[in-house]
């Protein structure tokens, strides 16, 4: 029916609100409706629209199943899910099982016909309809956000929900969670699977969640997982593995300066972060970011080249707002990407190129104006309630939706639009809360605004010639002034040139020149002739006035209409015959238009305004009012109608018949116009949100259709030619409402907002348009629009009987004053008058009231009988006034006679239940006191009669109060009750009573306005409100009242509760600025351990800026430093958040530029010597637990760290043997660890030339001190024990099986510089002659005789076996590994003595535990338990006898040393008797028997 159309916006907030099909059409939900979209490469094509929910749609998803494109399911706020077929456009299917509003919705990819929901509160619902079999379960009770069905499982589904959790579950076990996933900490946006299975590798860190650093991710083999996408509020996006039940990859929104189109900056909306998993692309995936950009990342690269941004190449191709839903479609091979936003577009963006392809506007609001510029052809203006204009080149050849926005300084409904007759660019605009302003569409200046305000909506715009004051005066003048109507009845005339000034009222002129005293009908419309000579006003009551200008003398007045006039227009000036140029079409409220030829009155006026009552041509059909009309320019007295009743009418006027009629909108018609190019074209806004474009010859219809009304209509219509002008009835006008009285056009529908003109600013309908609460409310909370009703009138009626009219009772008042210019600063907010009639008020004699509606003959025998009893009492003895069937005479005989009949009223009223009005009866009698004790005992006591209580004295008002406030706080009005309290001085009790109820921050301000500042009962108020706000978790409020309090100290011990960083530093600054330096020391340590955990280094040293907090300075430097020296060889594979520039790695050794930092930084050097006791002492103090197999890498260089520092600390001031000591501990750390890597970087790092750097504090050590001698020994024998396996491994990778030295000795000859050995020092010892250069078992050319016969390994192994081949280190460590060998025995003896007593009789025996035995060789002799403990005692005893230095400082397994050097020994082929591997294999004889299998098999 349409040829082009704009659609309704695309809801907003719902994870899954549009989809595409195999086919390449786009379904979107907007409000209650679902419009459809064929996708192409050049522009959308809209199909139709799928009508049927009764709310907002939230879901929307196509049948991923091949054949059955066609098929799609929605959800709504109706709590409804449906299946459409599109092609027919019905449902299939349906159920509303739910019992909460449903928010995620998703078809399976595997079963045909099932479609899975998800609710707010939790509850997921498998729907197959085909069977109408559901089922549902709740595996969270959290609220659902979104949820996913996998395309490579038939029962997984992955679901979002609001706190960041994300669970995949088997919807076959009943929802049974399969993982929780956790890493998100606000709400899940949008969830979407890998569209190729398996997990096959991607750029991973560790932060990231990955197993390893820079690496690829890769599942276990046999593990059938997949990626899992999922985005959230807390803007990160996240790819999870569901093999391994975590997240892989996280992906942190880059902050993009805003390209493009500008933002308004007075709208604040929050982050949505949707994410689409492209299906030609399974290792891309694409994301929206802060401001409308969309973001293509590349999970196979690293972070600086992951993201690619969409739309990069040209400004104004993104979107200006956050995007809510993204899905994709193949269109003749190229996958093409649609986003839908906020900023009310639909994009299409080529994934190929990722550039835009086209863009579709949408509308947010009804559709109140459009206007075709006259000047630039084709260029249509529409105004729209969600605050904005649209400028649509409609002639585009390229882009059919081609347009631009315009925002800027609009902050309510566009309700009018009028282009300037000669300029172009010049578009004057008029809203919803009375501005009216100019726009230049060709720049992107803001609009010049009038500086006087409409005091209700603008209904009307238009350019006409210039009238007095404005034409007054000699100069330059505009050729043309801006013309407005208001909805309070004015029309002013603005200067183009000068709007900042005051507008006039025309109204002024027009009583001036015709002498008119009495104040004119309020105006509702205008219209100027095109030759600018003639100005028709339509008004409220019905008529319309034909003014000459300039004078705007009254030519004559159209009596013809009797409701308020909606719409006028004349007829075009370029029609073939001169009767056509006077034609003036007219629409109101009673559903005809009427067309008048205004010829002879223009031509030949007379003396006095003539009134018109017969229409030339009067157009029947439409059954509801008539909100707007237009002229076709390219036929003769061809007029176009739109109507309520949904539909568009094309008139041959000359005719007077019907020629088209246009059906498609789904709503009331606002506007309309002809297009200024085609002849056949017309444009039709509506209350549906949409602007069609329809051509007048492809309709069906040529008449309107015809509703319940229509008959109605044609009796209605023979009334008006009886009562015109001032001798109209109105009964006649109030039956001739053209669609229905006033209540039924109310009947049924929720008013939300105020429509425009016809109240075009009354919508019965939908809610407000925009700014954003309201832009959310509307996405929200629209609701269907019926087509048949009417809403109440567009204009709203004046109370005063005006001098020429007469209107109709039921229309609301404007007010008396004629309305004046109103200025910017002193307009008014005036709030729309309700367009209800006021409820008439319930009589407080009903009884005596009814007595006088009864047939008259019973009126006339009561006068009789009252005259009798008057005069002649005796007459009429049955008679007593007041009372009975005489009640009614109450009134109107003595007061007793009242009296009567007042108790009678009360006593009907208190049998009714209307004990108010009872109580105005006793108050009418002066009896106050009973009345409020009635209406005490009652519960019924009001604002009302506590107000009149006084009338009865300070007593009875007081109890009457206090009985109040018991009343109120039963129900529940407690705010109330505390101020009743007040009324009466009770302070205190009104205080106590906010705070039983939690009213704590009123109980709070009323105790401080009241009160003493001292006074005991606010400070008690603060700590109990303090301590309710730290039990639900409102620290920071919590905080607020200890301070209030002046308990700092627990102010900033609830805000640190929190335990984040930010709380924490804030803590730590309100304790320091409180005076609290404990609290703050560690509050600022507490802050900047976690920033340390967090990598910020930058941030942990700022944090640390009490002087009491340079130890851990220091500490926090060395840490940092050794992070950064250890990433340089790749231990380290994290990134730091922030680093100092003095941590970077450089020439000097590390103790040497750990010293340099600590005296440059922090001015702590050998010149400091109390700073560095003070520091020694108190990292002394820390604790530094051992070390475990499990610790993770960042607590484990953390506890390096301190080792360092005390031994660095320990070196300067003097202590070496205490220096080495500490230093041994961070050496053995990581084999500790089991992190070989960790331990040989540290080695190299502490001792960078070996046992040479060792020597340098050797040196400086007493020899003779057998503690010392043990520390050296050790810390040798570990360099050694590194050097040895790097030794073996360079040789198991690099010696060939033909060779039986290391490559790396016949490399070393093409070197001109052969390296020193990382043993440095080994080769003096084993050669006698020059200096041996042996690097990793390699030996230079320039070697000894004596190394040539042995080689460089036997060079290496000498001088390593003479420091780790230690047989009393060997002793110690086999009774050691005895004694845990006899307790694993004396543990399984009692475990398995304990099977046995705990075994029933008869019972079969339950398995023993294994047995140690299992794992190696039988036991020669049977084992026993005394037996197993005293061999254990011997063993005690034995390394009791040992000495202390051997047993308190670690040494490296002299077993294993012994294996790794015989080994050694063969691969170099050394001598057979060579003394260190003799050495060696007799200690692996003489300690190594449980060993014996391995070492013989490894050597």
């Amino acid at each position: 029916m349409h040829e082009r159309l704009l659609p309704a916006s695309p809801n907003w907030y719902c994870s899954r609100c549009s989809d595409t099909n195999a086919n390449g059409i786009l379904g979107f939900g907007a409000r209650n409706s679902i419009y459809l979209v064929q996708v192409t490469a050049t522009s959308p094509i809209i199909l139709g629209e799928l009508a049927g929910h009764k709310e907002r749609v939230s879901g929307f998803v196509f049948s991923p199943h091949p054949g059955e494109e066609s098929t799609c399911a929605s959800t709504s706020d109706d709590r409804t899910v449906k299946i459409w077929d599109i092609e027919k456009k019905v449902v299939i299917s349906e159920h509303s099982a739910h019992e909460h509003t449903i928010t995620a919705l998703d078809w399976s990819r595997q079963e045909r016909t099932l479609v899975v929901t998800g609710d707010e509160k939790g509850v997921v619902m498998c729907f197959w309809h085909n069977t109408i079999n559901i089922h549902s379960f709740m595996p969270q009770p959290r609220a659902i956000f979104c949820l996913t069905c996998s395309p490579h499982n038939d029962n997984h589904v992955a679901i979002g929900y609001k706190d960041g959790l994300v669970a995949v579950i088997d919807i076959s076990k009943k929802g049974a969670m399969l993982h929780r996933l956790r890493g998100h900490d606000d709400e899940i946006h949008a969830l979407v699977w890998c569209p190729r299975p398996g997990e096959e590798g991607l750029y991973s860190r560790p932060e990231d969640g990955g197993d390893a650093g820079g690496c690829a991710v890769v599942a276990e083999a046999g593990d059938a997982g997949c990626y899992l996408a999922s985005g959230s509020k807390d803007q990160t996006v996240r790819i999870w593995s569901t093999a391994k039940g975590k997240a892989v990859v996280t992906l942190k929104l880059p902050f993009l300066k805003r390209r493009g189109a500008t933002v308004d900056p007075g709208v604040k909306e929050r982050i949505w972060l949707t994410v689409h998993w492209p299906k030609g692309m399974p290792t891309h995936v694409v994301s929206s970011c802060f401001g409308g950009e969309l973001v293509l990342w590349d999970l196979t690269k690293s972070d600086k080249q992951r993201w690619t941004l969409l739309g990069s190449s040209a400004d104004g191709q993104n979107h200006s707002r956050i995007i809510f839903n993204l899905s994709s479609t193949v269109v003749d091979g190229t996958e093409f990407l649609i986003s839908t936003s906020m900023d009310r577009e639909i994009k299409c963006w080529s994934l190929s190129t990722l550039e835009c392809s086209w863009s579709l506007p949408t509308l947010g609001g009804f559709v109140y104006a459009l206007s075709f510029s006259p000047v630039a052809s084709g260029l249509l203006a529409v105004g729209v309630g969600d605050n904005m204009i649209r400028v649509w080149n409609t002639l585009s050849l390229q882009r059919k939706y081609d347009t631009r926005l315009f925002w800027q300084g609009i902050r309510s409904k566009v309700t009018a639009l009028a282009w300037h007759p000669s300029k172009e660019a010049h578009l004057a605009f008029g809203t919803d809360d009375g501005k009216v302003g100019v726009y230049d569409v060709f720049s992107n200046k803001p609009p010049q605004s009038s500086s006087t305000y409409h005091k209700k909506t603008v209904y009307t715009l238009a350019w006409g010639p210039p009238i007095p004051p404005l034409s007054f005066g000699g100069g330059d003048k505009p050729s043309n002034s801006l013309y407005s109507c208001g909805g309070e009845g004015v029309i002013f005339q603005h200067d183009p040139w000068k709007l900042s000034g005051d507008a006039s009222n025309i109204d002024k002129l027009i009583c001036d020149t015709n002498q008119i005293k009495h104040k004119l009908s309020p105006h509702t419309d205008f219209s100027w002739k095109p030759d600018g000579k003639v100005l028709a006003i339509g008004n409220e009551d019905g008529s319309i006035g034909v003014f000459a200008a300039p004078s705007l003398k009254q030519l004559c007045s159209v009596e013809q209409h009797h409701k308020i006039i909606n719409t006028l227009r004349w007829h075009h000036a370029h029609g073939s015959s001169p009767d056509l140029h006077a034609l003036l079409a007219s629409g109101s409220s009673n559903a005809v238009v009427y067309v008048h030829n205004l010829r002879n009155a223009i031509e030949s006026p007379s003396e006095s305004p003539v009134s018109i009552t017969e229409a030339f041509r009067s157009l029947e059909g439409h059954t509801a009012k008539i909100t707007s009309l237009d002229w076709s320019p390219h036929h003769d007295a061809r007029l176009v109608t739109v109507c309520y009743d949904g539909t568009a009418q094309v008139w041959d006027v000359m005719k007077d018949e019907p020629v088209s009629n246009y059906r498609g909108h789904r709503g009331r018609l606002l506007c309309v116009q002809w297009s200024s190019v085609d002849p056949e074209l017309v444009w039709t806004g509506g209350d549906d949100f949409t602007a069609h474009e329809w051509r007048v010859s492809k309709q069906e219809h040529t008449k309107p259709p015809k509703g319940k009304r229509a008959q109605q209509f044609k009796a209605k219509l023979k009334k008006k030619k009886k009562g015109t002008g001032k001798g109209m009835r109105i009964e006649d006008n109030e039956e001739e409402r053209g669609g229905g009285g006033e209540e039924e056009e109310e009947k049924g529908i929720k008013t939300t907002t105020v429509v425009a003109k016809v109240e075009r600013k009354e919508s019965a309908i939908g809610p407000s348009s925009n700014g954003e609460a309201e832009d959310e409310e509307e996405e929200r909370g629209s609701v269907s629009t019926p087509l048949t009703p009417a809403v109440p009138e567009w204009r709203r009626g004046s109370s005063q009987a005006y001098a020429s009219t007469f209107i109709t009772p039921d229309r609301l008042q404007n007010g008396e004053k004629a309305a004046g210019p109103t200025r910017m600063d002193d307009k008014r907010k005036d709030k729309p008058e309700s367009s209800l009639k006021r409820k008439k008020q319930r009589s407080l004699l009903p009884l005596s009231t009814s007595m006088d509606h009864r047939p008259k003959d019973d009126l006339l025998r009561d006068c009789v009988t009252l005259a009798s009893c008057r005069h002649a009492r005796d007459e009429v003895a049955h008679c007593v006034p007041g009372s009975g069937e005489h009640i009614q005479f109450g009134l109107f005989s003595d007061r007793e006679a009242l009296h009567r009949m007042l108790d009678e009223e009360e006593r009907g009223h208190l049998e009714g239940g209307h004990y108010e009005s009872m109580f105005n009866l006793r108050l009418w009698r002066g009896q106050e006191a009973e009345a409020l004790k009635l209406a005490m005992e009652k519960g019924e006591l009001n604002d009302y009669l506590i107000s009149l209580a006084p009338m009865a004295g300070f007593r009875v008002w007081y109890e009457a109060v206090e009985a109040y406030v018991k009343q109120l706080s039963r129900q529940d009005q407690h705010l109330k009750a505390a101020a009743y309290l007040l009324s009466i001085g009770k302070f205190y009790d009104a205080i106590s009573l906010l705070k039983t109820h939690h009213f704590y921050r009123e109980a709070i301000a009323m105790a401080k306005a009241r009160l003493r500042l001292d006074d005991p009962v606010l400070v008690d108020l603060y700590m109990v409100w303090a301590e309710q706000l730290e039990k639900d978790g409102h620290y920071t409020a919590g905080a607020k009242c200890y301070l209030a309090v002046g308990r700092d100290f627990d102010a900033a011990k609830i805000i640190g509760r929190k335990g984040d960083v930010a709380s924490l530093r804030a803590a730590a600054v309100l304790a320091r600025v409180s005076g609290h330096r404990e609290l703050s020391r560690s509050f600022s340590l507490r802050c900047a351990k976690d920033l340390a955990a967090a990598q910020d280094w930058r941030g942990a040293q700022e944090v640390l800026l009490d002087e009491s907090l340079l130890t851990h300075c220091l500490l926090f430097s060395v840490n940092e430093m050794l992070v950064m020296r250890l990433s340089q060889v790749g231990v380290v594979t994290w990134a730091s958040a922030s680093t100092h520039d003095w941590s970077a790695p450089c020439a000097d050794e590390f103790l040497t530029a750990v010293e340099g930092v600590w005296q440059r930084e922090f001015g702590v050097s050998t010149s400091t010597p109390d700073r560095l006791r003070a520091a020694q002492e108190e990292l002394a103090g820390m604790e530094n637990p051992s070390t475990t197999a499990n610790v993770p890498l960042k607590q484990l260089l953390s506890q390096v760290a301190l080792d360092v520092a005390q031994g660095v600390l320990s070196w300067r001031l003097g202590g070496g043997a205490g220096a080495l000591e500490h230093f041994l501990h961070a050496v053995v750390r990581g084999s500790e660890a089991a992190s070989f890597t960790v331990m040989s970087e540290t080695c190299a790092l502490l001792f960078p030339q070996g046992l040479k750097s060792l020597s340098v504090y050797q040196s400086a050590l007493d020899s003779s001190n057998a503690e010392t001698s043990a520390v050296c020994g050790s810390l040798e024998a570990f360099i050694c024990y590194q050097q040895l396996y790097t030794t073996w491994w360079a040789c198991s990778c690099s010696c060939s099986p033909q060779s039986s030295v290391l490559p790396a000795a016949r490399d070393s000859e093409d070197q001109s510089d052969p390296p020193e050995t990382s043993l440095n020092g080994l080769q003096q010892e084993g050669s006698g002659e020059g200096r041996a250069a042996v690097t990793n078992g390699s030996a230079s050319p320039d070697s000894g005789a004596g190394d040539r016969e042995e080689g460089p390994h036997g060079v290496l192994l000498a001088a390593a076996g003479r420091r780790v081949l230690s047989e009393p280190h060997a002793t110690l460590q086999a009774s050691r590994r005895a004694v845990d060998e006899v307790q694993r025995r004396v543990s399984y003896l009692v475990q398995r003595h304990s099977c046995v007593q705990e075994a029933e009789p008869g019972a079969e025996p339950q398995a023993e535990p294994p047995s140690p035995e299992q794992h190696q060789e039988p036991s020669s002799e049977t084992e026993s338990l005394p037996s197993l403990i005293a061999s254990m005692a011997e063993h005690h005893k034995a390394i009791a006898e040992m000495p202390e230095h051997l047993k308190k400082y670690p040494f490296p397994n002299v077993l294993e040393c012994c294996m790794v050097i015989v080994h050694l020994s063969r691969s170099a082929r050394l001598p057979p008797r060579h003394p260190t591997t003799t050495e060696a294999l007799s200690l692996l004889q003489k300690y190594g028997a449980s060993l014996q299998r391995a070492w013989q098999r490894f050597t």
